[in-house]
């Protein structure tokens, strides 16, 4: 069982890689290159812990003390976590001011699902034409091709 100085470290760390991540989208703000919805989404999932807290939440709405429980760093570090999701649009937080319940906007999925899912059909239609030019090469390399030389280029 890990020691609080244990605990300690992991939650600098935690914190380091936080804020390194959330510096490099700031800055390129700063240098006017424009941070859209999806790269700060994916910025955000980045990070392991974010990926289990988002995991967490898709089982249903939970408290920040609740969603820190299974991770051995403080709740101030998960609290920061989900203000990196929250400003991503992946989290919104309700209710009081004690408790306010974190929940999984699903919806912020939608863009991220779209922008993978165009590449994949990118990917399988790269794939698809390369079977077919595979499927029409010859079995045998020794077998003259169909196809006409190449001119030479002058």
């Amino acid at each position: 069982m890990p020691s609080t100085n244990d605990n300690h470290l992991v939650d600098k760390l935690v914190v380091s890689d936080y804020r390194s991540i959330n510096h490099s989208v700031d800055n390129l703000e700063v240098i006017g290159v424009a941070v859209d919805a999806l790269s700060r989404v994916f910025a955000a999932l980045a990070d392991p812990v974010r990926r289990d807290l988002v995991a967490q939440l898709a089982i249903g709405d939970a408290s920040v003390t609740t969603l820190a429980k299974p991770f051995e760093i403080s709740v101030q570090a998960v609290s920061k976590h989900m203000r990196v999701l929250e400003d991503a649009g992946l989290v919104t937080r309700r209710g009081d001011a004690y408790r306010r319940p974190v929940h999984l906007e699903a919806g912020a999925f939608d863009a991220m699902t779209s922008w993978i899912e165009h590449y994949r059909r990118e990917a399988e239609n790269r794939f698809a034409r390369l079977d077919r030019v595979l499927a029409d090469m010859p079995d045998d390399p020794s077998t003259p091709s169909t196809r006409r030389p190449r001119k030479a280029a002058p």
